[in-house]
């Protein structure tokens, strides 16, 4: 183990620490609105602590009057905080399962409305598309796209990934269960890949905070994968919640492969349509 790494550990377990978190979290909170407070205080407090070192700040006191005072810092923690990690296709027997068991129930549908909370830059969007298109379903399907991240979602909007990762999404892509030339899907130049077009015509891409924020519409499926588990148990079940009433009865939620709905308030709400693969069906009388 490094000592800077002995020194992250000393630091989280400090009482001094974990009361300048707090109050940093609720100064971010009054200042900017964005409600950081229930995240999993461990998560936060390696970012922090990231950042301090990176910054050479001395104190996460100082890094609070940073953030009061100085101009363009809250951005760059807000940046910090958020989780951006994900690929197209990521996890391919989740989208698999998409592919041969939910698809068919989706498209019993006039219309369908998939929203995919915390949705990074992207991928996982791009993704249902490429599934939807296959399925003769894109044409009436509504896809959107939301994330606390502005930054991350001006990217997602461009459509515009790495060249170096294309052969792993490619993998991805087969794996899920694809049979066409992933290729057909993107051009490319030396630098970059870039999502076909049409596959954005019905992509609808806003800023929403799980944690302030309320619904917005009625969706036939949630996806939210690998978001919650950075919530504390209180806040999940809020989240949940939402996820609920913003879903239609007979809808479907697909979670990441390290969430549940199992151990939580709302199993009940819920029947295990593919637990393997983390998804969900809300129980009622469906118009499906």
């Amino acid at each position: 183990m490094t000592a800077n790494h002995f020194w992250e550990e000393e630091m989280e377990a400090d009482p001094k620490t974990n009361m300048e978190i707090e109050l940093l979290l609720e100064g971010i909170y009054r200042i900017s609105g964005y409600d950081f407070r229930q995240y999993a205080r461990s998560s936060i407090t390696r970012r922090v602590l990231n950042r301090m070192q990176v910054e050479k700040i001395p104190t996460i006191t100082r890094m609070l009057e940073k953030v009061i005072h100085e101009e363009g810092f809250l951005s760059q923690l807000l940046n910090d905080f958020s989780i951006n990690v994900t690929e197209m296709f990521r996890d391919p027997e989740f989208f698999l399962a998409l592919r041969e068991q939910v698809l068919p129930e989706l498209a019993k549908l006039p219309e369908i409305r998939i929203w995919h909370a915390g949705c990074s830059s992207g991928e996982e969007v791009f993704s249902m598309a490429i599934l939807l298109k296959e399925a003769g379903l894109y044409d009436r399907s509504v896809l959107f796209a939301t994330d606390i991240n502005e930054n991350i979602l001006q990217r997602a909007k461009q459509g515009m990934f790495p060249l170096a990762k294309m052969q792993s999404y490619t993998k991805n892509y087969l794996n899920s269960g694809g049979t066409r030339a992933f290729s057909e899907y993107y051009t490319a130049d030396r630098n970059a890949a870039y999502i076909d077009p049409a596959l954005m015509e019905n992509m609808i891409f806003w800023q929403h905070n799980l944690v302030t924020d309320y619904t917005f519409n009625e969706f036939d499926m949630i996806i939210c994968r690998n978001v919650l588990i950075y919530f504390t148990s209180e806040l999940q079940s809020k989240v949940q919640k939402l996820f609920f009433n913003s879903l239609s009865n007979g809808g479907f939620l697909g979670l990441g492969d390290k969430e549940t709905l199992r151990f939580s308030q709302s199993a009940l709400d819920y029947e295990d349509f593919i637990e393997k693969n983390r998804i969900y069906r809300k129980k009622g009388q469906t118009h499906l």
